[in-house]
């Protein structure tokens, strides 16, 4: 288990990206919005707590035949453009104040998947040599 990871910026925003995708879930689904609504906040919901238990334990760097970063990089650019929608409809419609607040929560974690994305763009860079094989500077 990696007890730094929690405390890192990339951790807790993984950790602020679950909560708020679990509230948007709740919110959704006490007001008994569309049923799009819910299964996107519970797929963000699930897929984030994945990301953030497999950094948490490690886990990317046992299963190397990915490259976990940019995984990431991809689900937090597609989950960003889904939530954009659904946050949107969720306020234009609003049907209660539930799915209101469902779609506030959903702008709000719009914007903690865009910061994620970027801070593991910075992260990453595809021109940095990798490995035992690096060329001696």
């Amino acid at each position: 288990v990696d007890r730094a990871f929690p405390r890192s910026t990339r951790g807790s925003l993984k950790i602020s990206r679950t909560l708020v995708a679990l509230a948007t879930l709740i919110c959704f689904l006490v007001s008994g919005a569309h049923g799009a609504y819910t299964a996107l906040a519970g797929m963000e919901t699930v897929i984030t707590t994945l990301f953030l238990l497999l950094y948490l334990l490690k886990l990317d760097a046992r299963m190397r035949f990915l490259f976990w970063p940019l995984a990431d990089i991809i689900n937090s650019v597609i989950a960003a453009l889904f939530l954009l929608v659904v946050g949107l409809f969720a306020i234009i419609i609003k049907s209660n104040k539930g799915t209101l607040a469902g779609g506030v929560l959903g702008l709000i974690l719009l914007v903690l998947c865009l910061v994620d994305a970027v801070l593991l763009c910075k992260k990453i860079s595809l021109d940095k040599a990798r490995g035992r094989s690096a060329p001696a500077k």
